[in-house]
């Protein structure tokens, strides 16, 4: 059993007064890219700096006016990076470069160094405020921890001062979520002051889900409480940065929308850190299904998504929301249906508005196509191939044999791209049902020995087939005609198999009915396996030319 008693809830919000449940997204928020810090630092492999140029260009395409860059006073290559883009103006003027440093004074000052030549750019600092961390981590009371913000903001204004851009400042109580609130709006408001915050010059205030503890409504409550206390709220422009570790972190985002947050730091498809930050184009998308302007330009999801697979080295997976390769694909014969009836109605009446079962959005917005049917590509899965080979074709292959099969196709779809059903089907016949060389089976007679010998054994077999051309035959006995063949084929073959697993079923019904039959065969001799497939009126028959099947793609009868 789980030992949950080593655990316990966090804290909730007493906050009977909310008033987000009642509220409605309207409008689309500030967004801050930061796939090139937080994103870049989780990737297995981080971007280069040419990878990274690429892609800081593609956000600024999509539309994000906000970039953090990095952490350049503890990178060489994130400051390099970040020298690059401002040497080659790279930067639309309307575009903020952010750039992330510690409370300390060196890596302030180098920070500054990285952003000369800059015409606006925001300051992201950072503490942990978390009462495990002052604990555990820091060993230092609430007004000590106080300091180190305030003490990073006044270095940050002193610079600021004498800086030729614009500076923006950020201020994020790092680990937000585990922080007593009374402490969290002290340390902000401490912040805000020290800086001097105004209408005319706002701070960023960034209260970051740093590791989601809770509920997306706790979350909520939190952000609500930070919005109805803060002084001075039009100096402030409130930000939230949401992670995902409880796989809840685009409803934290939404609701936090409702909470008075205005703006929303986050990545492309959620990469980051542990289970990764807010997916901002799931959010973005979310608004557009709403009939929101998402305010950044994402009608081509194919495009972000390959970009972004080659420049992180990490796939999108198939059932992630509207980027993921199945999901505007319907596999069920009812949700075809109901589609294609909700497309012809929209037809009918003229409709203006988008709505169709089972499709929140037309796909062609975004750059997609809805898929009836299951298409197969070099990227597509076992179970695919399987469901092509059982929905066109009749054939329920064994589970053990989806994968074997799938990488006989995976090796053509690499080198030809997408392959079509029936080309499936032209494989599978000649991987398997048409493996009659050099071993051929042609004809078997089979006698039931029961009650007529002493034998063990209750079934006789004798079958003709050829070798090389040349017809021979041989006869055995067994536990059944699979077995008798088994026993046959081995002694005069010279060869050591085993039947490992024995699938049948009827192809079609009817007078005229075939079957067809698997068997997953071993070579004990080397430990090599694989599956036979034998399709025949007669389901004895078909069994036997799976035997056949399965030894002539061992290789055995040579």
């Amino acid at each position: 059993m789980l030992n949950y008693a080593r655990y316990k809830r966090n804290p909730v919000v007493d906050y009977p007064e909310r008033e987000w449940p009642n509220k409605e997204i309207e409008k689309a928020p500030i967004w801050c890219s930061v796939d090139l810090r937080d994103g870049n630092q989780a990737l297995i492999d981080p971007m280069v700096v040419s990878e990274k140029i690429e892609m800081f260009q593609y956000l600024v395409k999509l539309g994000f006016k906000e970039i953090e860059i990095g952490f350049p006073a503890a990178s060489q290559i994130e400051y390099d990076f970040l020298r690059e883009l401002i040497e080659r103006k790279l930067i639309p003027d309307d575009v903020r470069v952010q750039v992330l440093t510690q409370c300390r004074e060196e890596l302030i000052e180098r920070t500054f160094d990285s952003i000369e030549g800059c015409k606006q750019a925001v300051v992201h600092i950072y503490n942990s405020t978390s009462t495990l961390q002052r604990d555990v981590v820091f060993h230092k009371n609430r007004e000590e921890i106080i300091q180190i913000a305030v003490d990073g903001t006044n270095m940050v204004k002193e610079r600021a001062a004498k800086f030729p851009g614009k500076i923006i400042l950020e201020y994020s109580p790092e680990s937000f979520t585990g922080t007593e609130l009374d402490f969290a709006l002290e340390i902000c408001t401490a912040v805000q002051k020290t800086w001097g915050a105004t209408k005319e010059n706002p701070i960023i205030i960034n209260l970051p889900s740093t590791v989601e503890m809770t509920t997306p409504n706790v979350y909520a409550d939190q952000i609500e409480w930070m919005n109805k206390h803060f002084e001075n709220r039009e100096s402030i422009i409130l930000s939230v940065h949401p992670h995902n570790d409880r796989g809840t972190g685009v409803a934290s985002t939404e609701l936090a929308l409702l909470a008075g947050a205005e703006r929303v730091e986050g990545t492309l498809f959620g990469n980051g850190e542990r289970t990764g930050n807010v997916d901002v184009l799931t959010v973005a998308y979310n608004m557009f299904s709403q009939g929101i302007n998402p305010e950044l330009e994402i009608e081509h999801i194919n495009e972000i998504i390959e970009i972004y697979e080659r420049c992180c080295k990490m796939p999108i997976d198939a059932r992630h929301p509207y980027a993921g390769k199945l999901v505007f694909t319907a596999f069920s014969g009812s949700h075809q249906d109901a589609i294609n009836k909700g497309v012809a109605a929209m037809k009918e009446r003229n409709s203006q508005i988008w709505s169709v079962p089972y499709l929140p959005i037309d796909p062609a917005d975004i750059g997609r196509e809805y898929e009836p049917i299951v298409r197969i590509n070099s990227q597509s899965g076992k179970g695919g191939v399987a469901f092509i080979m059982d929905t066109y074709y009749g054939f329920k292959l064994p589970k053990g044999m989806h994968k074997e099969f799938a990488n006989v196709i995976q090796k053509i779809t690499e080198s030809q791209g997408e392959i079509s059903p029936d080309a499936i089907m032209e494989q599978f016949r000649v991987s398997y049902l048409d493996q009659k060389e050099p071993i051929h089976f042609k004809k078997l007679k089979v006698d039931d020995l029961s009650g007529e010998t002493q034998s063990a054994f209750d079934t006789k077999v004798k079958v003709i087939y050829t070798d090389h051309g040349i017809e021979k035959s041989f006869e055995s006995i067994g536990n059944g005609p699979i077995d008798a063949v088994r026993r046959g084929v081995s002694e005069t073959l010279n060869i050591d198999i085993k039947v490992l697993d024995y699938e049948e079923h009827a192809l079609q019904s009817g007078s005229n009915s075939q079957a067809a039959a698997y068997i997953h065969l071993l070579d004990a001799d080397d430990g090599r396996v694989t599956y036979g497939v034998g399709v025949s009126s007669n389901i004895t028959r078909a069994s036997v030319r799976a035997i056949f099947s399965a030894i002539n793609r061992l290789g055995l009868g040579k």
